[in-house]
Parts: C-alpha cells; structure tokens; sequence
C-alpha cells in the first residue's frame, strides 16, 4: 500500500511542478526522490530506515577479510576457507543450494567469534542480526531426547518460516556433537540441490555448524607439524580437510550419547571424541556439508593477543607483566611441551577481571 501511495503521489508530480518557483520545484523533487526510496522494498534507503535482510548490497568482502585477520588469532586456514565460501556464495545470482558450512577444533580457538563476525558483516545495524541471525544451542533448545519428534517439528517450521521472510537468513548451531541422534536430518531437505521447496527458495540461506569434535585430531596435526620444526602457516588445508573427513565419517562413539549401548561406551568418552548425532547423520553422509573448516590450537602468542584484546576492550593500559602471567598461565597441553592452551583463549576474560 505504501509503495501504491508513493507511486501516486509521484504521478501528480508533473502536474504540481508549474505552481512552484524553481527552489521549491527542487525541493519537491528531492523529497520525492527520498519518499521514492524510502518506500521502495529493498531500497537502500528502506534498508537503512527500516529492517532489510539484502545481504549482496552489505556485506564487503574486505571489511571482512581485515576483521577476521585483526580480531580473530592464529586461524589464518579458517579465515582462509570462510572468506572464500562466502564470496562465492554471497555474489552468485542464485546459489544452487545454502552455504553449509562445519566448524571444528577445541573450545575457545574461535569457532562462536568467527560466527560473531560474519554475523556482524552480513548485517550491520544490531536489530537486523537480531531478527536475520538465528543461535540454536544444542543443550539449551534441545536438551532432552524424549522430545525429539517436537523439537523436528519446531526446527523445520522456525527454518521455513524465517526463510520465507529474509531469504538471506543465517543459522548457527553450537554443540553440535551434542546434537540429539537424528534431530539435524530433519533440516536435510532445506539443505540439498532444490531449486524451491512448496514455493520457498532457500539456496541464499546459509548455515553454520559448530563443533567441539575433530579437535583432538587437529591438535594432532599441528603438534606433529611443529615437531617436524614446520611452521604453523605451513600446515596444508587439504590434507588437514581429508584428516577431519576421515575421522568423521569413520567416528565410532557417534551413537554412545544419546543411544548407548553399554555403560563402558559413554565412559569412555571424552570431551573432545563426543559426536552426538551430527556424525552419523544424513548431511555427512549425502555430503551436504560444503566446507569441514579445521580450527587450529592456540598457542601462546595467540593467548597472549587476546589478552591484550580483553584489556583494550576493559578500557585498560597493556601490561605487559599481566598479558604474560595470564598467557603463560593458560599453555597446558601437552604436558611435556605445553605449547597450547587446551581452553584457548575461553578463561582470558574471567582471568583479566580476576588481575586488574
């Protein structure tokens, strides 16, 4: 109705124009030029009055790049892989199926910050992340396993629905190898090479899966590349990828969370080997996941980064003394080495406050 009204009012422009003197004439023809953009859906004018879910117009690929590489540490092979999905999802005209992307490594190396940061990019103003971004915490949303069929339900029509209004809307889901066994198949049709689904096109949506598991392979990798005396920046991404496929296709404690078949199986898991459902489920097995993105362990001078980062943030001067305490501090694993911190930089927060 807004788009008819202004649409009108500019008909009677050509009519109006003779009554007014030159300045006025000029006037009344910016303002409708304004009125114009403002009430046209997707404008950038309408995008920036109002909330606009067009992402090719407001995401910038080198906005992105420079805040990956200054805010997030000692993840140059994650940020290589996002940057690339991204650009090549973001400028096709019509992408074939949703960018579906896996994140893996140990908690505190990134995963949730890189999600932050694309989140960001994709929609700057604050009201439209918090109606285009969509967080599903596994523990929180779907803690109990009896509800599986409701939670199937709730999922595909919260996922419809929000697709249906913003074609361009983002998921992320943490905890992932917690999922409950066969919960995330139920998204599988959103996922695949469908050009519609019952009139909805979801090929611009994109979907990001975060994991805890694969972490301890990772960190395998990385330690026996330094062992070698490599460089970190050397690890290769492919052979890294065809390390984290395999483990996940041929995982064998995928079942023990939520369908255990002894006592013996659950025990013997650890935090970083839990795989929930996501492992054993139909998107890893029809390869609907576009991109397996490997989180490296962080190091010292990574900790020690983000502890300069907390006390920026807090408004605090760097001290040098603390940023090396609390770095120092938080580098555990292996025993022998203890060249990674085996929380990342999780604590560093609660340990500037504890220290200033």
């Amino acid at each position: 109705m807004k788009l008819l009204n202004a649409a009108g009012f500019l008909v009677l422009v050509p009519t109006l124009m003779p009554a007014l003197d030159p300045l006025s004439t000029s006037l009344f023809m910016g303002g409708a030029a304004v009125a114009w953009q403002l009430f046209l859906p997707g404008s950038w004018l309408n995008c920036r009055v109002t909330e606009c879910c067009r992402m090719r117009d407001t995401l910038n690929i080198s906005v992105l790049k420079t805040d990956l590489k200054q805010k997030v540490f000692g993840q140059h092979l994650a940020g290589q892989i996002v940057l690339r999905a991204l650009s090549a999802n973001v400028y096709s005209g019509q992408p074939k199926k949703p960018l579906v992307m896996s994140f893996h490594g140990w908690t505190g190396t990134g995963k949730s910050f890189v999600s932050s940061i694309i989140a960001e990019n994709l929609y700057r103003p604050h009201i439209a992340r918090r109606r285009f971004v969509h967080h599903f915490s596994t523990v929180l949303h779907f803690p109990h396993a009896s509800h599986l069929h409701l939670y199937k339900e709730q999922l595909q029509n919260w996922i419809r629905g929000n697709v249906s209004a913003c074609p361009r809307s983002l998921f992320i889901f943490s905890e992932m190898d917690q999922m409950p066994h066969g919960l995330i198949d139920s998204i599988m049709p959103f996922l695949g090479y469908r050009k519609e689904i019952n009139g909805v096109y979801y090929g611009k949506a994109i979907f990001l899966f975060l994991n805890n598991a694969g972490g301890d392979k990772i960190t395998e990798f990385a330690l026996d590349y330094w062992r070698k005396q490599k460089r970190r920046e050397e690890i290769p991404l492919k052979e890294l990828q065809s390390l984290m496929s395999e483990e996940i296709f041929h995982d064998k404690n995928s079942e023990c969370l939520w369908a255990p078949t002894s006592q013996a199986c659950c025990f013997a898991l650890t935090p970083f080997s839990l795989a929930g459902g996501f492992f054993h489920s139909q998107l890893i097995q029809k390869n609907l996941i576009d991109y397996f993105v490997p989180f490296l362990p962080l190091e010292y001078k990574h900790v020690r980064k983000c502890v300069r980062e907390e006390l920026r943030l807090g408004g605090h001067l760097e001290d040098e003394d603390l940023m090396t305490e609390i770095a120092l501090a938080m580098i555990d694993y292996p025993s022998e080495e203890r060249l990674y911190s085996s929380k990342g930089c999780k604590t560093v927060a609660s340990r500037v406050t504890l220290s200033v």
